[in-house]
């Protein structure tokens, strides 16, 4: 699980459907994506799940709205951005929202 920061930090919710072809393809690029997306001034980490039919979700954390902006216009991801509507996927949403407040709960830890 994920650790994240203490709020206030946004969330960029990016959900997909993929196409049946280019897996491959589609897993060295989301490789390549979270590597360089580490790198990038106020990133804070993501976590990301798929299904067996192609849906998918990844979020990724950022400290600030122009931290998000620089990612989204980053050379190397305009490419996979451009790959992933040519080729990855069917459709996709992004959203963007600033968290406030989070709690997490496990047998092990908990903090309100």
């Amino acid at each position: 699980m994920l650790m994240t920061p203490k709020p206030p930090y946004y969330a960029v919710i990016f959900s997909s459907h993929r196409t049946t072809h280019a897996s491959d393809e589609y897993a060295k690029a989301a490789e390549e994506m979270f590597a360089l997306g580490s790198q990038e001034p106020g990133y804070l980490g993501h976590e990301s799940v798929r299904d067996a039919v192609g849906a998918g979700i990844t979020v990724t954390y950022w400290d600030s709205l122009e931290n998000i902006q620089k990612w989204k216009t980053n050379a190397e991801h305009l490419v996979i951005q451009k790959m992933g509507r040519d080729t990855f996927y069917e459709e996709y949403h992004v959203k963007i929202a600033k968290v406030e407040r989070e709690y997490h709960w496990s047998k092990f830890h908990e903090d309100n």
